[in-house]
């Protein structure tokens, strides 16, 4: 008698291999929606996947004091993820800066009731990765304790994924909200407004909007006003060795009564200024202008649909006057054809 020669765990074998395959690619799929997860609905641009707190422990602010338990203070100084809420809604007079220091932390505002959380007196400094921000009011003043030259509302530069929104940063005494060297970020939907013009500043009269930038930072839907400058001031890739990676996006923003200057900056930073609305007002010296450029900075700009009020024919096409302080041969130098 022949036997034939079945083999029964081959089949077997093949479908423990395609089961196996098929658990793995769901895992990976799976895997790789939760990395891409958004910060919050409504979040975009680069820092859009930045996870702040999220799966840490709760903190909730029980006070208004500067530090001790139950200080927001405390919250920002635990280690590992964190995510802060609010128990009572007030006022929070820092005696020093206010420093992130610890990596992944969300700060929720909106958890607050009445009329929310405002932090004066000093700075707040991002110093850590993986923030996240949310409906605060950062209003420092001039009349907090320390030296107060070259105070800012809110501030960060070289960290990654952070993402700021619906917050507001008012009254400093340097630039009201600073953002560069950054990777993956995103400001949006929060207003920068009235910084303070004849304050307590070394230099004097000062009042500045901004430093933006950042490799993959983006800035949108945001009102700048009441500046005198630095609307904002683009800090290009002065403090890097990497300029290819300077990436800035910056679109439907709105500004409104600059000073002497509005947008100005990006030294060898590659940027769009897209859809945004320029308004002057009763301090503004150039009505017209979008950006006042330099051709010999090896800066390189994507300007388009820029809405510049009372001027159709720069609305209409915006080289043709709004950016500044260039020749028509020298735009050749600096205009980017797409984003």
């Amino acid at each position: 008698m022949k036997y034939q020669n079945i083999n029964i765990f081959q089949p077997l074998l093949k479908k423990a291999f395609y089961g196996f395959m098929t658990l793995a690619l769901s895992m990976f799929f799976m895997a790789d929606g939760v990395s891409q997860q958004l910060a919050f609905p409504g979040a975009e641009g680069f820092g859009k996947y930045t996870s702040g707190g999220r799966g840490g422990e709760v903190y909730t602010v029980t006070n208004l004091d500067d530090s001790g338990e139950g200080s927001l203070r405390r919250g920002v100084e635990m280690e590992g993820a964190r995510t802060i809420v609010f128990a009572l809604s007030g006022t929070i007079e820092l005696r020093t800066d206010l420093t992130i220091r610890n990596d992944s932390i969300s700060i929720f505002g909106q958890t607050a009731p009445g009329d929310g959380i405002a932090i004066s007196g000093r700075s707040t400094v991002i110093s850590a990765d993986n923030v996240i921000i949310q409906y605060v009011r950062f209003r420092p003043g001039d009349i907090g304790t320390g030296d107060l030259d070259g105070l800012d509302a809110l501030w960060g530069r070289q960290n990654s994924d952070i993402i700021i929104d619906h917050v507001s940063m008012s009254w400093s005494i340097d630039e009201v909200g600073s953002f560069y060297d950054n990777t993956n970020f995103t400001l949006q939907w929060s207003i920068l407004s009235e910084s303070m013009y004849n304050s307590v500043h070394s230099k004097d009269e000062h009042g500045y909007g901004g430093i933006w930038g950042g490799a993959g930072a983006t800035f949108h839907h945001n009102l700048l006003a009441h500046h005198t400058s630095r609307n904002p001031r683009f800090n290009g890739a002065r403090y890097t060795t990497s300029p290819e990676t300077e990436i800035v996006d910056y679109r439907n923003n709105v500004i409104y009564n600059w000073g002497f200057n509005s947008a100005y900056g990006g030294e060898d930073g590659n940027h769009n200024m897209v859809a945004n609305y320029y308004k002057a007002g009763p301090a503004t010296d150039d009505t017209d202008r979008i950006l006042d450029a330099d051709a010999n900075d090896g800066s390189e700009w994507y300007i388009e649909d820029n809405y510049v009020e009372g001027y159709p024919d720069i609305t209409a096409d915006n080289w043709d006057g709004g950016v500044q302080n260039i020749t028509e041969l020298e735009e050749d130098l600096i205009r980017a054809i797409e984003p």
